[in-house]
């Protein structure tokens, strides 16, 4: 069975944070590790296949997101958690960084459904079409108990803290004002979101970007299955299909990885704290996907009220400097021809909008050939 293992690795305590040129260098040097490794053998000399890793840096450390085929999900956490650490101690550089953890994150309703259904009727759909509906289709909250409801609220609050980029007032949240004032309003005349729906707005984006990245790897396998492209894959595709179909024939593997490690590069610097502003074309359509993974969370949960979503829209509205990539889903005359698509060319998704922002090496695209000129077409 595929697993995919994430590892949190740690730079030695007490020493300083990793800039950008570190993080660069870290990541390369990781990259080139697991790149050296033909194969994992686990306990009484059993192997598995390693498929895939995505490698994203933070001033702290880095999380690794390792793909392997495996024969139970317990071989496959203790084994790649042992390679990390003979990856690390390979390396000079690296050799005092520590392993934290090794483990594949289940998303915890889904797994206790599945485990408490096992073989029996309430098992869900082995189809993946089928099991995606059956997971994304809107659940009967008629029998859900007032204790259950309040368990996903506060599952959600309590992950709030983790995207550290971003304070209250990104999400709408207003400035406290002393007693007898007037109600504090946020900079567009309209009344402030309350920290509440803030929390919520928030913990969504964290519960959003683990599925989010789980499903970009499945996607990243579909097409690695078939060799081929979003437009020719019969398989089932959870998230590249989304993207502006007028370029799907170039959604290779190659494209899947380099989307998929641009999710994690970006959701990284939001939970990290590191984030500024938005590096490319692609973080720009990673976070259209994430925005919509936060709003199906919340729906399925009946906790999607209007503060809730106008939390996500303030959110958005701060994060998004322009909103010029939405040209590339217009269909129409006007979009495939328009100004907003022109300077948007598919060559250009992963290249940094100027020499300050951030992409990921893996991602980034190369210089064109000389006397070669960067196009859609090219």
């Amino acid at each position: 069975m595929t697993y995919v293992v994430t590892v949190e690795i740690r730079i030695p305590e007490g020493a300083p944070e990793l800039d950008g040129l570190h993080r660069v260098g870290a990541s390369a040097l990781l990259e080139q590790g697991f790149a050296s490794v033909a194969g994992i053998e686990g306990a009484d000399g059993m192997e598995m296949d390693l498929f895939d890793v995505a490698v994203a840096v933070h001033p702290g450390g880095a999380i690794l997101k390792v793909m392997v085929a495996a024969p139970s999900l317990e071989f496959a956490e203790e084994a790649v958690g042992s390679v990390s650490e003979e990856v690390l101690e390979r390396s000079e550089l690296l050799a005092e960084w520590t392993v934290e953890s090794s483990e594949v994150q289940l998303h915890t309703d889904a797994a206790r459904e599945s485990l408490e259904a096992a073989d029996g009727p309430g098992a869900p759909p082995s189809d993946p079409q089928a099991r995606r509906a059956h997971h994304t289709a809107k659940p009967d909250t008629a029998d859900e108990t007032d204790g259950e409801a309040q368990d996903h609220e506060a599952a959600f609050r309590a992950l709030a803290t983790r995207l550290r980029s971003f304070a209250p007032a990104v999400f709408g949240v207003a400035e406290a004002r002393a007693e007898g004032e007037e109600p504090a309003e946020a900079g567009d005349g309209i009344p402030g979101i309350t920290p509440e729906s803030a929390e919520l707005a928030a913990g969504s984006l964290v519960y959003g970007a683990e599925v989010l990245i789980d499903e970009l790897y499945d996607d990243v396998q579909a097409l690695a299955e078939e060799d081929t492209t979003v437009s020719e894959c019969q398989g089932h595709l959870w998230h590249l299909d989304q993207l502006p179909s007028r370029h799907a024939a170039q959604y290779n593997e190659l494209f899947a990885r380099r989307f998929l490690v641009t999710a994690i590069a970006l959701t990284t610097r939001f939970t990290d704290g590191s984030f500024r502003r938005l590096g490319c074309l692609a973080e720009e359509l990673v976070l259209k996907l994430l925005l919509e993974q936060a709003h199906v969370t919340l729906d399925l949960h009946g906790l999607l009220d209007d503060e809730v979503a106008a939390a996500l829209g303030r959110f958005a509205g701060e994060v998004y400097e322009d909103m010029d990539f939405a040209w590339l889903q217009d269909e129409g005359d006007e979009g495939a021809g328009g100004e907003g698509v022109a300077t948007l060319g598919f060559g250009t998704w992963f290249t940094p909008f100027d020499d300050a922002r951030y992409v990921h090496p893996y991602a980034l695209d190369e210089m064109p050939e000389t006397g070669v000129p960067d196009t859609a077409e090219n």
